[in-house]
Formats: structure tokens, C-alpha cells, sequence
């Protein structure tokens, strides 16, 4: 709304929907769905989706979403080539290493007056050929040992490399965090944004834990997963390429029986991936639903209380906990697999590594610091497939997350405002219904070819009974609902044509459900007028009657509220609603049963301090107290969407029609009771 709401329009419930507002769970598909943790995390759910999990579509999504941090990305990339070279070279380095030490143990052995020919000679004529076929490949020098200066070198080179590629994985895992967390922001800068956009409907269709959960729960999950999995991913997948290209250079046919193994691991990958994919969807699926249960009953816990449901509550929290806990530990499980099984095969490989290669060193076609390295690389290089595989299991629960998300930032926002919005060329608050519709529903029309024309400054009380359309009105008045057909004007100007900001900032609306945030009493009045001084908030509440129990608290209008209101009577809430719109002077008031939560003392107070509030503004008034509509300029008995009755309350009670009836099944106690 304007001016930060300029009014009272209560957000999350502040605004009354009438009954023929179709309800349900919501549903997943253009637009809304729930949320989660992220993996070990303490939430998930179980609850069947109507929709699959576009995988790749949602994957790409997600990297054009990092396209303004490309720069950074491609750093990370660039670290990481050099990083992992330089950790793939580490074991060739100490695989010389190795050499030199075999090299000075064997040269060590025999008198430095032969030369390595004529050793490897002398061992083919004692019949050890296999020994010579091994010494023939090793470079070492009859009478030299253990060359321990070459050695160290060579080790501090190793430990060189090391220390560089460490370095570089601290300034990689640096970037990432920023290129994550980035994302992140962005993401919620535009849910948020979001929000702003969507029209009433969608949040009438959504429990308020589960638009929560997608923009917290969702989120913190697509950050953690982005994070664990780019910082890990592009390592891994740089590490197979780099330790693939030194075993094929060490010895292609080792290299050949290493890489057998993996179309073994990704066939796994891919069957235990399918199996746990949907177990993670609705993990994050339920996550909603439970949140939004938790979240009701935390809300109106007094009233579980009450009417003695907390057994049923509990049931429920139990019903959806137990699936929460059954797709969780399915999905948990299924890809917990995942792990186990990559290590077996990688043992496998090493097993198969190790006896050929010893066998090639016997026949002295590779060396023993090759076949070191080698052990080393098909260690590597079957750990980076693991992660990856183990990554792809959590991707797959971050893009569930990020699907989710994706699907409240596509949902159908409500009609823009128009480029070139209309302003009435005076503002006196005449308000006119030109042959207006509307339905929630297509198939069931609640108002058709409603007409009706307020002058500025009358008072029109709306009545009838639950579901006639009384706040429905009200809701197409503010935009909160576009009509169907027809038209709505005010001062002259179809509000289609006015933006919603500058509709919205000539209303003032107080509701019954109230709203207050967390903040001071003086804070929660000033809310709907930005630069709100305290003179003008004393002087709202004065005339409100919220200063004469303002100054019996302790810290007077510098109370701190909590999120309950717990400080506050519901009485005295309301009236602080009230003081709110009184503050913004709006050309228009809408009171939908504003004075229901007050006692009739202060209701009496209250229509005097409307009176003066309603001068020279028009007001539309939907209550049921005899108190607040019998001084009303018109009367609007409404049934079915339909205006049945219009005229004073005198008019109206000699005509012995609908408002007659009402009025005696439900106004004549009003009558009798004291002022």
C-alpha cells in the first residue's frame, strides 16, 4: 500500500475474505508449493507432489541466475585449473622421489667398479631375468647410495606445490562462498519483490508457513547445497581430467584398467540417483505443509487449548512428522548408498592397479615411483568420482529447493499498473459501483451488475449475512481483487486506470483480525506515515482514546510490542489500528468490524472520535453492532452478491424487508442492552 501502507490494511490476515472464496490446500504447478533444510538437516516430508522435478531446467535457471557474477565464477574456475594441476603433479614429484631412494638402495649394493650393464648382464647369466628386467629400468649407479640432497629437493618441491595449491584453494573456497552467497541475496531480493506483487489470491490459497518456508527454508537450502557442491564440484570434475591426463602419460594401459571401473560407478550413480531423487522431493515438499501446521497451532495455541484439540493437533503434527521422518530417512538411505558403493569399486581399481603394476615393474617396463604415483592417482581419481556422484544426490535436493522457489517467483502476479496512471483532478472521496461482477470462481458468480454511488463525506454501512459479498466489496475497492466486469470509480476515475499506490494512499482501512509488528506502540501508530512526528502521534491517539492506557504503561508509547502483542488487551490492539488510519487522514475509511473486539464503553468513545475522523469523508462500514450502522447516511443489505436493500436505518426498518429481518434476529438485542 502507499506510504508503507497507509492505512491499517493488515498484512498476512489483516484483510477479511468473504465467504465465497473457494479454500484448499494449495497446490503445486504455475505457481505456489514448501521447503526444507538441507541434507542432515532436521527437516523434509513425505507428502505426494502433483508435479516432477524439471531437473535440468531448473539446474540452468539457476546458473543464469550467477550470470552477474561471472567474473568471480570464472576465477573460481581459473584457481582451481591451477590448483589442481599443481596437486596432480605433486605425486609424480614424489613418485621420482621414490626412484632416487630404490636408486641409492640398489647402487649401494654393488662396487662401484661395475656399471650398470654389466650388473644387469651378470643377473641375466645367474637366470634372474626378471630382476634384471626390473634394474634395467631403474636409473641408479653401482657404488652410489642414498642420494639424500637430491631427495630433499625433490621433496621440497613436492611440498612447495602442495603449499601453493592450499593457498589457492583457500582464495577458490573465497570466491565461491562470495558467488553463493551472492545468489542467495539475489534470490531473496526477488522473492521478496515477489511478494509485493503477488495478488491477495495467491496468499488466500497458501498457509503462511508455506510461503515461509519457501523463502527461508528454500533458500538457506540452495545456498548450502551451491555452496558444498561448487566448491567440491568443480575441483572434483577438474581433478578427474587432470589425474586421468597423468595416468595415461605414467602408463596407458593402467590407465585403461582404472577408467573400467567407471561406467560401473556412474550406472550406479544414475540407479540409486533416480531412487532417491523423488524421496528429496518430498522431503522438501512436506516441509511446507508441516511448517504451515506448526505455525497455525503455534498462532492460536490459546484457542487448541480452549476447545481441548491439542490431541488432534498433536495426531496431525504427528501424522505429518511420521512422513516427514519416512521420506527423509528414504532419501537419506538411498543416497547414503551412494558412498559405500564408490568406495567399493574404488578398492576394487585398487586392487587391479596394484597387481598389474607390480607385474610391470617385475618386467621392468614401468618404475617403482611410477607405479607409486599411479596408486596415488587411481586414489584420486576414483575419490573426485565419488563426489561427484555424492553431489549429484545433493543437487538433486538443492534444485528441489530451487524448483520450489522458482515456482513462487513464476506465479501469476497481479495486473501491472498502467504506465501512465490517472490522478482524479479533485480529492472529495465519491465513490461509484458501475455494473461491477466478480467471482473467486468462475463457475460460481458472487456479484453481478452491482451498481451503487457513495457521495463524498456519507457513511454507507454494509450488512447481510455471511458470504453476501460485504468484504468482497471492500477487497475490489482497495484492488486487493480486480473485477470481472464493470467498472469501480472514484472521484470521477476508474481505479484500473490509478496506480495502486495512489488508490491505496486515499484509504484508510481497519479490519478486525489485528496487526501490530514488533516495535514500540508509537512506532505501530506512525506506521502508515512516514515522518510521522510524535506530536501528531500523541494527537492520533488522544482522539482515538489510545492515550489514556498509553500513559498508564511503564515506557508510555515507547512500549516495546512483542510479535503477540501480548502487552495489549484486544481492545486496546484494535484501538491502536485505529489511531494508525485516523493518523494517515485518508479521503476514504473503510471499517470491516472494526469496533467488534472493543467493549461498548469504548465503542461509544471510538464512534465519537469516527465522527470527527469521518467528516467531510466518505466511509464504508461493515459491521454488525446496531450502534455502528443505525446513524449510517445509507444502509446496504446485501445477499448473494446482490444489493437487496439500500436506504437509512428508519427507511429500512418501516419497509419490512431483509434489513427488517436482520435487524430482528439480530439487532434487537442491541436495543436492550445499556449504554
Amino acid at each position: 500500500m502507499a506510504r508503507r501502507g497507509s492505512a491499517s490494511a493488515e498484512p498476512g490476515g489483516g484483510v477479511a475474505a468473504s465467504n465465497g472464496k473457494p479454500s484448499g490446500p494449495p497446490k503445486r504447478g504455475p505457481g505456489p508449493g514448501g521447503a526444507g533444510g538441507g541434507p542432515g538437516r532436521m527437516f523434509g516430508g513425505g507428502m505426494p507432489t502433483e508435479k516432477s522435478m524439471d531437473f535440468r531446467g531448473s539446474s540452468r535457471r539457476l546458473l543464469r541466475m550467477m550470470r552477474p557474477d561471472r567474473a568471480r565464477a570464472i576465477a573460481v574456475v581459473v584457481i582451481g585449473v591451477v590448483s589442481v594441476t599443481l596437486q596432480v603433479i605433486g605425486p609424480k614429484v614424489l613418485g621420482h622421489a621414490t626412484d632416487l631412494i630404490f636408486a641409492g638402495v640398489i647402487g649401494g649394493k654393488y662396487p662401484a667398479t661395475l656399471t650398470k650393464g654389466q650388473v644387469v648382464a651378470g643377473l641375466r647369466e645367474h637366470g634372474q631375468d626378471r630382476l634384471a628386467d626390473m634394474l634395467s629400468a631403474l636409473p641408479f649407479t653401482p657404488g652410489q647410495g642414498i642420494d639424500f640432497d637430491a631427495i630433499g629437493r625433490v621433496l621440497l618441491f613436492a611440498a612447495l606445490l602442495f603449499a601453493v595449491a592450499g593457498v589457492l584453494g583457500l582464495f577458490q573456497g573465497r570466491l565461491t562462498a562470495s558467488v553463493v552467497q551472492r545468489l542467495a541475496y539475489r534470490l531473496r531480493a526477488e522473492t521478496e519483490q515477489k511478494l509485493s506483487r503477488l495478488p491477495l489470491s495467491y496468499f488466500d490459497g497458501q498457509p503462511r508457513g508455506e510461503v515461509l518456508s519457501r523463502t527461508t527454508n528454500d533458500i538457506d537450502n540452495v545456498s548450502q547445497t551451491l555452496q558444498q557442491a561448487l566448491s567440491q564440484m568443480v575441483t572434483a570434475l577438474l581433478t578427474i581430467v587432470g589425474v586421468l591426463a597423468m595416468m595415461i602419460y605414467i602408463s596407458p594401459l593402467l590407465a585403461l584398467v582404472a577408467v573400467v571401473t567407471v561406467p560401473v560407478s556412474i550406472v550406479l550413480a544414475v540407479l540409486i540417483g533416480k531412487r532417491a531423487q523423488p524421496q528429496f522431493l518430498k522431503q522438501w515438499a512436506t516441509t511446507g505443509k508441516l511448517n504451515a501446521h506448526i505455525e497455525e497451532m503455534f498462532t492460536g495455541h490459546a484457542l487448541v487449548k480452549v476447545f481441548g484439540r491439542q490431541k488432534e493437533a498433536a495426531e496431525t503434527f504427528a501424522e505429518h512428522n511420521d512422513a516427514l521422518y519416512s521420506s527423509a530417512f528414504k532419501a537419506q538411505f538411498i543416497s547414503g548408498i551412494m558412498q559405500p558403493a564408490m568406495m567399493f569399486i574404488g578398492n576394487l581399481n585398487y586392487v587391479l592397479v596394484a597387481v598389474i603394476g607390480g607385474l610391470r615393474v617385475a618386467s621392468g617396463t614401468m618404475s617403482l615411483g611410477d607405479v607409486q604415483a599411479f596408486i596415488q592417482y587411481s586414489r584420486q581419481f576414483s575419490q573426485p568420482i565419488t563426489q561427484v556422484a555424492s553431489m549429484a544426490n545433493l543437487l538433486q535436493s538443492g534444485v528441489a529447493s530451487a524448483e520450489r522457489v522458482f515456482d513462487l517467483l513464476d506465479a501469476t502476479e497481479q495486473a501491472p499498473d498502467p504506465l501512465t496512471p490517472e490522478r482524479p483532478e479533485q480529492i472529495t472521496g465519491r465513490v461509484a459501483f458501475e455494473h461491477v461482477s466478480f467471482s473467486y470462481d468462475p463457475e460460481k458468480p458472487l456479484i453481478t451488475d452491482l451498481s451503487l454511488a457513495v457521495e463524498p463525506g456519507h457513511t454507507v454501512a454494509i450488512v447481510g449475512p455471511t458470504g453476501a459479498g460485504k468484504t468482497t466489496l471492500v477487497n475490489l475497492l482497495m484492488r486487493f481483487y480486480e473485477v470481472s466486469g464493470g467498472r469501480i470509480t472514484v472521484d470521477g476515475v476508474d481505479i484500473a486506470a490509478m496506480s495502486r499506490d495512489e488508490l491505496r494512499s486515499r484509504i484508510g482501512m481497519v479490519l478486525q483480525d489485528t496487526w501490530l509488528f514488533g516495535g514500540t506502540i508509537a512506532d505501530n501508530i506512525a506506521y502508515g506515515v512516514d515522518g510521522a512526528t510524535r506530536e501528531q502521534v500523541v494527537a492520533a491517539a488522544q482522539a482515538t482514546h489510545v492515550d489514556r492506557f498509553v500513559r498508564t504503561l511503564p515506557d508510555g508509547y515507547d512500549t516495546v510490542l512483542d510479535e503477540e502483542s501480548s502487552t495489549l488487551s484486544a481492545g486496546e490492539k484494535q484501538l491502536v489500528t485505529i489511531a494508525r488510519a485516523f493518523l494517515t487522514e485518508p479521503s476514504i475509511l473503510v471499517l470491516d468490524e472494526a469496533t467488534s473486539s472493543v467493549d461498548t464503553r469504548t465503542e461509544v468513545l471510538i464512534q465519537h472520535a469516527m465522527t470527527e475522523l469521518r467528516s467531510g469523508r466518505t466511509s464504508f462500514v461493515i459491521a454488525h453492532r446496531l450502534s455502528t450502522i443505525r446513524d449510517a447516511d445509507v444502509i446496504l443489505v446485501m445477499e448473494d452478491g446482490q444489493i437487496v436493500e439500500q436506504g437509512n436505518h428508519r427507511e429500512l426498518l418501516a419497509a419490512e424487508g431483509a434489513y427488517a429481518r436482520l435487524y430482528s434476529a439480530q439487532f434487537s438485542q442491541a436495543v436492550a442492552e445499556p449504554a
